[in-house]
């Protein structure tokens, strides 16, 4: 979000907030070896349908970032409706201009401020023990805000989760003198870390898409267009218990632009299709993306496909506990270099990063991106997706979901074998 507190203040905090933490990743994380709980352990057919987390794991959450808030000396936490809203309360709720806000002290239950209307429509998901503020539709919820973080001890720093929109900061700013500071180093601090009952729903969401993009690969036919295979793929994802994310097709020029074209296209004789598709089970996202050619590849797609293929394996292969989230990207980007292709962003080339960050947020920081020093640690969770996009010709993409452990890298889903039987 755009602030106006100072940007020095901001990284200071970051990197205090990150180095106090003590944070240690569960012991299952750190434990797990590459395949010790491989692609369908948690999964449809598995021993049994992933749980919701637990309102034990939400209260963990605040008791977490509170013990952070209070070894850095921040009264409170606000964090307006979103994913974060979700991880520590429960609460799910959209944006919108009225004002649902939780105000989490660092000391003692959280507040939730919304309008009069929506509070029982809003507490059907709260999770955790909190009071619930409201306000009419002619009275100031910022009002209720600063009274909320007055009362958590609002002569601290007010730390701002890095989402809220700018409109809340400057609210609760008229209502008094208060020290804002980011809440983007507290907040990742928590989520970057994922427990094992986050990474069971992350594995069930990664084996739902798989499976759909299986039986979609399957269904393709000469003459559909990008938008008959999206459905296709939706109405797989949503038969197997999941909520579709997205499910972008991109067929022949299109696939060498990564987000795709507005030209129409449809399959035909040789087309390279590029689906990238996730889904949400339980707040938790996968993220895959599987290339191919209908019909016959020709020499120099079988050439792309399986250089891309050698690329994920190097960014597995630069994965290791401490190392900079950045020497990932950097490694796939020197081998594509060597074969000719950039340099840097430059295409015909990759010009996009290697990877990023996921969990409730299809994108969450760390990014595997060589502006990104953050030093990988075991329950970290990524995408791998170093494409090579031609513009005018074709692009190929794949891209598997994986954790951190501290014996190395484990991908939630089995890689491509080859653009013959790519899923």
């Amino acid at each position: 979000m755009t602030t106006a507190w100072s940007r020095r203040a901001v990284l200071a905090g970051a990197s205090t907030a990150i180095a106090a933490s003590a944070l240690v990743a569960p012991a299952a994380v750190r434990a797990a070896g590459p395949g010790a709980a491989g692609p369908g352990a948690a999964g449809p057919g598995a021993a049994g349908k992933p749980q919701p987390i637990t309102r034990a794991e939400r209260l963990a959450r605040i008791a977490r970032v509170q013990d952070l808030m209070q070894r850095q000396g921040i009264g409170a936490l606000l964090v307006e409706s979103g994913s974060s809203l979700v991880y520590f309360t429960g609460v799910r709720w959209s944006r919108s201009e009225r004002v649902t806000a939780a105000v989490i002290p660092a000391r003692g239950q959280a507040v939730i401020v919304t309008p009069f209307f929506e509070a029982p429509s809003v507490s059907e998901t709260l999770a955790v023990p909190a009071e619930i503020r409201t306000w009419h539709e002619d009275r100031n919820p910022f009002a209720l805000i600063a009274g909320a973080v007055r009362e958590a001890g609002g002569q601290g720093a007010i730390a701002v989760e890095q989402t809220t929109r700018e409109f809340i900061v400057e609210g609760l700013q008229r209502e008094g003198s208060f020290r804002v500071v980011s809440g983007a180093a507290l907040v990742d601090a928590c989520r970057r870390f994922k427990s094992p009952a986050e990474l069971a729903l992350m594995q069930s969401a990664n084996d739902i898409t798989l499976a759909a993009l299986r039986e979609v690969h399957g269904a393709v036919r000469a003459g559909m267009t990008a938008h008959d295979i999206s459905a296709l793929m939706e109405a797989a994802t949503t038969r197997a218990g999941a909520t579709s994310e997205f499910a972008m097709v991109l067929l022949n020029e299109a696939s060498a632009y990564p987000h795709g074209s507005r030209t129409p296209q449809a399959v035909r004789e040789g087309s390279v299709i590029l689906m990238d598709c996730g889904c949400t089970v339980e707040d938790y996202q996968s993220d895959i993306s599987r290339s191919w050619v209908f019909g016959e590849p020709s020499v120099r797609q079988r050439k792309v496909w399986q250089t891309v293929r050698q690329g994920q394996d190097l960014v597995f292969a630069a994965a290791r506990p401490g190392v900079p989230v950045a020497s990932l990207d950097a490694a796939v980007r020197a081998f594509y270099e060597k074969e000719g292709w950039g340099p840097g962003f430059a295409l015909p080339g990759l010009s996009h990063r290697a990877g990023h960050g996921i969990g409730m947020d299809g994108h969450e920081s760390p990014y595997l991106v060589g502006s990104d020093q953050t030093p990988l640690a075991p329950g970290m969770c990524f995408s791998n997706e170093p494409g090579l996009y031609i513009p005018g010709a074709f692009g190929i993409r794949l891209e598997d979901c994986w954790v951190m452990t501290e014996a190395g890298p484990r991908p939630f889903t089995p890689l491509a074998r080859s653009i013959d039987d790519p899923i």
